[in-house]
């Protein structure tokens, strides 16, 4: 059962809306990606990837509340869409890692192609908390020439005694920065 509380009830329903979808990601999860999305994905292209990119995305399986002495755990579900609507997105790599850098889970065994306007997701459940407070993926992509950037956000779902909350952060791209 959902509660919702006054002044939240867009958060509140998403929130509830949600449930059934994160029940069934979790049974999604006993699969691959390769496996959950088969219908997403398509022939890795034979031609050379000439462009490429990556994402960091940072996520919260847990967060502080109440001045550090109460911590609210979320589940974590990372999409990764392909904006292009007539070529496929390659991704090289999927990486989930912890508060102090350490990779907690790698995604990938070999690079997937997406089918234009395809998307693929990983869902860590909210009792997976090995993220942490400063938990965030990195996601490598990598086209056969020039693409529209892919888009990749990342979508928090937790509650607190009654009260359900639910945020998106979105990926940055990484980008090298200091000395021309």
């Amino acid at each position: 059962m959902c509660h919702i509380r006054a002044g939240g009830i867009f958060l509140g329903v998403l929130a509830c809306l949600l449930a059934t979808h994160i029940g069934d990601a979790v049974a999604q999860s006993a699969g691959s990606l390769e496996q959950n999305f088969a219908n997403s994905l398509t022939t890795v292209p034979s031609e050379p990837l000439t462009v490429s990119g990556a994402f960091y995305v940072p996520v919260y399986s847990s967060v502080a509340m109440s001045q550090g002495k109460l911590r609210a755990d979320f589940s974590v579900t990372l999409s990764v869409h392909n904006a292009s609507e007539t070529k496929p997105l390659v991704l090289k790599r999927i990486a989930y890692f912890d508060t102090a850098g350490k990779m907690v889970e790698s995604y990938l065994k070999s690079p997937v192609a997406l089918k234009p306007f395809s998307t693929v997701e990983i869902f860590i459940a909210t009792t997976d908390t090995r993220g942490g407070t400063g938990a965030n993926f990195v996601v490598d992509w990598t086209a056969t020439n020039e693409i529209a950037e892919p888009v990749v956000e990342a979508l928090m779902v937790g509650g607190v005694g009654a009260g359900h909350y639910a945020f998106i952060s979105q990926g940055r791209p990484v980008k090298l920065v200091g000395k021309n």
